[in-house]
């Protein structure tokens, strides 16, 4: 019988997976984006990061994007994760989104 923590997280993974799709697979932290990347993409991207770690999103937006469910850690982010949120975040006000 499966469980439904066990729905909650195949559907988180499936909203993570259609996420990064859209933009390829997340750079390693310290590496440079291609160029051209669009306010929705570094959005997906740095939300994709947050996702995997199980976050809980509140917004309609993220939770249309994501899921609806949380996992453990809960959000939670290791250092190499939050660097490059960081870098993320830093693109995306140097692109003015």
């Amino acid at each position: 019988m499966t469980s439904t923590s066990d729905i909650v997280r195949l559907v988180a993974a499936a909203a993570v997976l259609s996420g990064v799709a859209a933009i390829g697979a997340p750079t390693p932290a310290g590496a440079q984006p291609a160029r051209g990347f669009s306010c929705e993409q570094l959005w997906r991207q740095r939300n994709a990061i947050y996702a995997r770690a199980g976050h809980c999103f509140t917004t309609d937006r993220g939770r249309a994007t994501f899921g609806e469910g949380c996992s453990p850690p809960y959000g939670r982010l290791s250092g190499a994760e939050s660097r490059e949120v960081q870098r993320i975040r830093r693109l995306e006000r140097a692109n003015g989104c």
